[in-house]
């Protein structure tokens, strides 16, 4: 009779080797969800040519993404994963400091020097909801040399218009919103 189970309590702890297992005879099916863990895998054990695709479930398992190719690049809430590193950023990335007009992009934060001139920051151009831009006035001059804030065709606070910065130290962030209100104070 051929011996078709055997039981767990059966097998001795690291009795099964890698070399005792056919290729191909073990399936992801075989695997129970959550049963496979960190602690139970040799280190470097599993290397990206034995996987074909990769599939990732975050914390709260609310967002799943599929098929991302091994080399490619995953973006979520910050967390960048690239190839093997998985690097995570969060906040804003502070730029080093600007003394004349330039065009500002999300998720970035300015150091703005009017000592020697006013000049104007340019919001983004095609901005989305939570889009984010920091600005201090660095050097406390904005009251004599102001920053204008340049809307680019899109609202801030809800009308039309530029936004002037007159005020000495002022430091704020604009966070995107919709058409309507566009960019809008998060804190003054």
């Amino acid at each position: 009779m051929p011996l078709t189970k055997i039981t767990s309590s059966g097998i001795g702890d690291d009795s099964i080797t890698s070399d005792k297992i056919a290729a191909g005879v073990v399936s992801a099916s075989d695997v129970a969800d959550a049963t496979l863990t960190g602690a139970k895998l040799v280190d470097a054990t599993i290397t990206s040519a034995k996987l074909l695709n990769a599939v990732f479930k975050f914390a709260d398992e609310s967002s799943t993404v599929t098929s991302i190719p091994i080399g490619g690049t995953l973006k979520f809430n910050g967390a960048t994963l690239s190839g093997d590193t998985l690097e995570i950023t969060g906040g804003t990335s502070w730029q080093a400091e600007k003394t004349s007009g330039f065009t500002a992009v999300a998720g970035e934060g300015y150091f703005c020097n009017t000592t020697s001139a006013a000049f104007t920051v340019t919001l983004p151009a095609s901005p989305t909801l939570g889009d984010e831009v920091s600005i201090v006035d660095a050097s406390g001059t904005a009251d004599t040399n102001n920053i204008t804030i340049g809307r680019n065709s899109n609202n801030i606070q809800g009308a039309a218009e530029n936004l002037t910065i007159s005020v000495e130290r002022a430091a704020f962030t604009l966070v995107y919103f919709n058409a309507t209100q566009g960019w809008v104070l998060k804190n003054k």
